[in-house]
């Protein structure tokens, strides 16, 4: 049977002995199998505190993982609302981001530069040739 899950519940069950998942409205308890996941507990836990919906299904789960959910649902996610205020607030900005994206918003600039210098040491080092 399926309960209602509050945004201050969901929030209480985001360590790695209590873990709590939002997926498409719905709260999983994935403590007991973080262990499991073939990509390890880090995936997972990265998703703290936000709605993990994009990220399960960008990664593209097959129908063997997407079966094990049933029996980890706790119940219905009833905080929306409070969950897009906090996403949206500037210490949700500040948050701590994964330290592997693919997002190129991610980009440091650093590395912006490093190629810059990469190019300029190349067009002299030609020029210095010619």
């Amino acid at each position: 049977m399926s309960r209602v899950v509050t945004y201050e519940e969901w929030k209480q069950h985001q360590t790695k002995d209590s873990f709590y998942v939002l997926l498409h409205n719905k709260v999983y308890d994935v403590s007991k199998f973080l262990d499991e996941h073939p990509g390890g507990d880090e995936i997972i836990m990265a998703e703290a505190g936000k709605d993990a919906s994009d990220a399960f299904e960008d990664v593209g789960h097959s129908e063997e993982a997407r079966s094990k959910l049933p029996s980890m649902l706790i119940g219905e996610f009833a905080g929306s609302e409070e969950l897009k205020k906090t996403s949206h607030s500037p210490a949700a900005t500040t948050t701590k981001k994964p330290a592997s994206s693919t997002s190129s918003e991610s980009t440091s600039p650093v590395v912006y530069a490093a190629a810059a210098a990469g190019v300029a040491v190349a067009y002299f080092a030609y020029q210095s040739l010619a």
